[in-house]
């Protein structure tokens, strides 16, 4: 339970044993609770997400950028088909659009 408040123990605590209540392993009560209480966390702001909602850092090539970022990217310039197309066709895309 790496840096959790007290609520996110009792949490923690209270959701595996509602889970092994259910029916669940204790292993799998663990996972579940853990996983809930580190959700709560990231919706609440206490965590940082581990995805990028940004469009990447500039000073890196759009190859080194993920898909999720280049879609960002695109999104700003107004890239119409954005959502259907793949990492390759997003670069050209941006590159077209800029």
């Amino acid at each position: 339970m790496p840096n959790w408040s007290r609520k996110d123990e009792r949490q923690y605590e209270r959701i595996k044993e509602s889970t092994r209540a259910q029916g669940k392993s204790a292993s799998r009560a663990e996972e579940i609770a853990a996983r809930t209480v580190n959700k709560t966390r990231r919706e609440e702001g206490r965590t940082p997400r581990r995805t990028t909602e940004g469009t990447g850092n500039p000073n890196v090539g759009l190859e080194g950028r993920t898909k999720n970022e280049l879609y960002n990217r695109a999104k700003e310039l107004d890239i119409e088909g954005r959502s259907k197309m793949t990492k390759n066709e997003l670069i050209s895309a941006i590159r077209r659009g800029r």
